[in-house]
């Protein structure tokens, strides 16, 4: 990244409508934002709903971005993506064909009202922590580092679908 860059961090998820391929297509658009490119991502995980259990298991990834993008203009373009996919709010943690949360944007902590990052509830989802310290162990939030976090969820129900890269 260079000094104008900003580190952004999705994560991603799916449980309708080929949920895998659904997560590869939005890699591959969030790689075209406008002032952005995928720099990394971490292997797919699959997992049990948040929620209702009436729905099949979601595929979950989180992906670096690094972006020129503030983070509303972020936001705005995740969920611009979110609705080329189809996405329907029908239920609270409800079946979705695409949902896309921004984590982390740098260190920045924000409470805005369309936006909280770090993303409030990241820190209790093993489907969130678990990929993200695939691929940044050492980011930190309130001082304690993501690998750390992770390694203090409970991972039943969470399985890797594609190896360690």
């Amino acid at each position: 990244m260079t000094d104008f860059e900003h580190r952004a961090y999705i994560g991603l998820g799916s449980n309708l409508d080929g949920p895998q391929r659904r997560i590869e297509q939005a890699l591959a658009a969030l790689d075209g934002l406008p002032l952005t490119r995928l720099t990394t991502h971490s292997p797919l995980y699959a997992s049990k709903p948040v929620g209702p259990q009436d729905q099949p298991d979601f595929v979950n990834v989180v992906a670096l971005l690094a972006t020129h993008l503030s983070p509303l203009a972020l936001l705005d373009q995740l969920q611009a993506l979110e609705q080329a996919q189809r996405r329907l709010r029908e239920r609270h943690w409800g079946p979705r064909t695409l949902d896309l949360d921004l984590l982390l944007f740098d260190d920045r902590h924000l409470d805005l009202p369309r936006l909280r990052v770090p993303h409030p509830a990241m820190c209790e989802r093993a489907f969130v922590l678990v990929p993200l310290a695939d691929i940044a162990p050492q980011e930190r939030i309130d001082g304690k580092r993501i690998d750390w976090l992770a390694s203090r969820l409970e991972h039943t129900g969470l399985r890797c679908l594609s190896p360690e890269r």
